[in-house]
């Protein structure tokens, strides 16, 4: 069995490892798993169905408090760069002077892949002081502030003379002691997870170079993606182009796939966001996998804009699922659609891969989409004005956040061990 037959194959590692990619895939599983939760079938979660309403009420106010004229922007890597009130993607065009738009995605590009990968749970403690604003952020936001600032300092470049890109490369020679100096990272100021981010972009630049069909021969880039996606519209990229996210979303994971920890694999091929719950059926190989591929997903999200800016619409965002991140799932329990059996879970600390964490993470996915028509039945705003892409940014990522921080100070109602590549 060869080419197309070998990945359509469940029973095969490469057609479970394609089944695995995809969001439908995510969706039924997350929903089977709601609907064994629902009968009472979960040894850790109880399901609240009366407190979904109460969750949208909640996420709705938020979002009319960040966005009161509804004009609600999608949930991406780009939110992150305007913090503070600073349009920082301004400085970057400045910098960019009269560069091809095509020029510009792939240097939007580059950027939000490498801060996307870098955006992994920063702990409670760290915080990065910004020096032209004098402004201090934490967590996502001085993550995606302290990478921006990197980028603009050709950190992610091999060659000087073209500082604002990503490389493969550059990439392959990043070290921990500069990353730990360009996000002030120290021991009075602990970064979780530096050593895997390093890693994962030092696997990045790998992936990078073993690609040139996809990122390109010279200087194999991240916004290679750009070019070998549109490839059929030719060099100039005409008004009517356009891209699924979907297709977005599967040429990441196909060709991003070799960067996360390779323990999560099928016949050697790794299978990243993706984890074992004993309850999970599926055809072949892919029984008692549920996938996720969060980082992945928050990625595409990421890369809606760019690939706009550069003149090619992005269709399809609602393939894309909602993220399983500790906001969005720390929204479902501390507005109560989801109650622990064992209260003493949340004082205990867990693994990624623990059966407790997968099943909330599924939870938190096919919860947000019941939550979503909710949330735009609140606001009075139709699907098509509300994709989830902007109910999460509006929206539950923010409520949660806002939960979070009247509850606990800011702390996650679970205790994750984060190595820097899932939360």
């Amino acid at each position: 069995m060869r080419g197309t037959e070998a990945t359509s194959d469940p029973q095969r590692p490469e057609g479970a490892a394609a089944l695995l990619r995809t969001t439908q895939t995510i969706r039924e599983r997350a929903q089977a798993l709601l609907a064994r939760a629902r009968a009472g079938q979960s040894a850790w979660f109880a399901v609240d169905d009366a407190a979904l309403d109460g969750a949208a009420a909640q996420v709705a106010a938020v979002t009319r408090a960040r966005y009161p004229h509804l004009r609600i922007p999608y949930h991406s890597r780009w939110r992150h760069f305007e913090a503070g009130g600073i349009d920082r993607r301004a400085e970057l065009d400045r910098q960019l002077g009269d560069a091809h738009p095509s020029e510009r995605a792939r240097a939007y590009i580059d950027l939000a892949v490498v801060s996307v990968l870098l955006d992994a749970g920063a702990g409670p403690q760290w915080r990065y002081a910004e020096p032209a604003s004098g402004q201090s952020f934490t967590r996502s936001e001085g993550l995606g502030v302290a990478s921006f600032h990197a980028f603009m300092a050709g950190m992610f470049s091999s060659d000087m003379n073209h500082p604002l890109r990503a490389d493969s490369v550059g990439l392959r020679a990043l070290t921990a002691d500069r990353l730990a100096e360009a996000f002030q990272a120290g021991a009075a100021n602990p970064l979780v997870g530096l050593e895997g981010r390093v890693l994962l972009l030092r696997r990045l630049g790998e992936v990078l170079h073993e690609q040139p069909e996809v990122f390109g021969a010279d200087a194999a880039r991240p916004g290679g993606l750009f070019d070998m996606l549109i490839k059929p519209y030719g060099p100039d990229t005409p008004p009517t182009a356009d891209v699924a996210a979907h297709d977005i979303l599967s040429q990441l994971l196909m060709s991003l796939s070799p960067i996360w920890p390779a323990h999560n694999a099928i016949g050697g091929l790794p299978l990243g966001d993706c984890w074992r719950h004993a309850a999970v059926r599926g055809d072949g190989l892919t029984d008692g996998w549920m996938p996720f591929h969060k980082l992945s997903q928050w990625l595409t999200y990421s890369l809606i804009e760019p690939f706009q800016w550069g003149g090619v619409q992005v269709r399809g965002l609602d393939a894309l699922t909602g993220l399983p991140e500790y906001r969005n799932g720390g929204l479902m329990l501390d507005a109560g659609v989801l109650r622990l059996r064992d209260a003493a879970q949340a004082a205990r600390p867990h693994a990624a891969g623990d059966e407790f964490i997968v099943e909330w993470r599924a939870l938190t996915v096919a919860l947000l989409d019941e939550l979503a028509p909710r949330v735009r039945q609140q606001l009075g705003l139709a699907a098509s004005q509300m994709p989830l892409a902007c109910v999460l940014e509006g929206g539950t990522w923010a409520a949660g956040r806002v939960l979070a921080q009247r509850l606990r100070g800011g702390l996650p109602p679970l205790q994750i061990d984060s190595d820097g590549t899932v939360f």
